[in-house]
């Protein structure tokens, strides 16, 4: 099953976490919160209207759709980096 139809996504800057009202958003605390590889960003997920705790964020993105934040998450800077065990051997 898919996401709703009227779910979005906005990608901030981590230093602005204390400012979600997470009873706004679908995470439930700063620590459900997916984090850029290197700790500078994160998103939250909402349904219908913009809440007012992520519109007031100073460094939030645009909205994004399910497809566009797959699309954005599978890139590098969302992507934990594998290890190979055989690596070094």
């Amino acid at each position: 099953m898919g996401a709703p139809a009227d779910r979005r996504w906005v990608i901030f800057n981590t230093s602005e976490t204390g400012s979600i009202d997470f009873s706004q958003v679908c995470e439930t605390s700063v620590n459900t919160l997916r984090l850029t590889n290197d700790g500078s960003q994160t998103f939250v997920k909402y349904n219908g209207t913009q809440p007012s705790s992520v519109s007031s964020l100073s460094s939030k993105s645009q909205e994004y759709t399910h497809s566009e934040i797959r699309n954005i998450l599978t890139g590098s800077a969302w992507q934990v980096p594998t290890i190979d065990p055989d690596e070094g051997d």
